[in-house]
């Protein structure tokens, strides 16, 4: 049976990655997934898991359900982000070993890495050095899942890998302000801004941190990419291959909104590592390349947020 026959479950679909992850599917041909609102199925709850994974038995399965958040998301609610992705993780990873699963992809994110990892940051980095205590609970969960993976395969010959895509953004994103992370979060400012005609936008930090982008459609490419190869790494960094200032992606992103004000930095704000690049190169390897650049991605992105604000879609939680 191939990769694009397969039943496969895509837990987490009402987020950004998952909803790319179905968009991609159908764009491809693949069966239609298997999908269940959070509403429907509580990955939390571990009976409630294995009732569905028996009940609808997938062939695989794709782990890109998440509680995520920005800085003070993460600073605010540390237990909430520890305690739902390690449930989540060993939920969906532990069930679907004891139900006959033979694949399944997790989805992490390079915030696994230490806060001073060599950059760019190879997989190899992970576990080397104190991690960044801004995202410490979310990290340590998604470092957890992927060795679920890793300790899963050695032991039970399951094809359990994980992909680490770094910052993303595009259609179906958070734009929350206060809990968002800091890509849409400033779209959404200057949006509002120039919306209410307000003479300047203020910004988190210094400026001066350096961030990967990666667009959503890329990321999940990535994942259709990785169910083509019989025998994955156990886990790859997906990454655009560049990075920006904060400030630069500020200034890029209102131009793309179309705002006049000025740009102001608040420095008694937290500016997190001071550089975080991802190393894709051993997924380069597999034949893999993202294809949407920054500017293009802002820009297919702003027209996805207006017409989410047109639909009554805009997800803000």
């Amino acid at each position: 049976m191939s990769a694009a026959e397969k039943r496969i479950f895509v837990a987490g679909h009402t987020g950004m990655v998952g909803h790319a992850l179905v968009r991609r599917l159908k764009h491809y041909g693949y069966a239609p997934p298997l999908l269940a609102t959070r509403q429907e199925l509580d990955l939390c709850e571990q009976g409630a898991v294995r009732q569905y994974l028996g009940d609808e038995k997938p062939d695989l399965v794709v782990v890109a359900a998440a509680k995520v958040g920005g800085i003070h998301a993460n600073r605010t609610y540390p237990a909430d982000f520890i305690h739902d992705n390690l449930a989540i993780a060993l939920n969906l990873i532990h069930e679907s070993y004891k139900l006959g699963v033979k694949r399944l992809v997790f989805l992490g994110s390079t915030c696994i890495y230490p806060r001073l990892a060599p950059q760019p940051i190879p997989e190899d980095a992970l576990l080397s050095s104190a991690l960044e205590p801004t995202n410490e609970a979310y990290a340590l969960a998604k470092i957890a899942g992927l060795k679920l993976c890793q300790h899963y395969r050695a032991q039970y010959g399951v094809t359990y890998h994980s992909v680490m895509p770094t910052n993303m953004y595009g259609p179906n994103d958070n734009y929350d302000l206060a809990n968002s992370h800091v890509l849409p979060a400033l779209l959404r400012k200057f949006h509002d801004a120039k919306i209410e005609g307000l003479p300047s936008v203020t910004v988190w930090g210094s400026g001066k941190p350096r961030r990967e982008f990666l667009h959503v459609d890329d990321c999940a490419d990535a994942v259709l990419h990785l169910l083509g190869v019989e025998d994955p790494p156990d886990w790859v960094n997906v990454g655009f291959g560049d990075d920006v200032t904060i400030a630069e992606l500020a200034e890029t992103i209102r131009s793309v909104v179309g705002f006049e004000g000025s740009i102001e930095l608040d420095t008694s704000k937290p500016d997190g590592p001071p550089r975080k690049l991802a190393d894709s190169s051993r997924l380069r390897g597999l034949g893999w390349e993202p294809k949407i650049g920054l500017r293009q991605g802002l820009e297919q992105t702003y027209a996805s947020f207006l017409a989410e604000i047109e639909a009554g879609e805009l997800r803000e939680r």
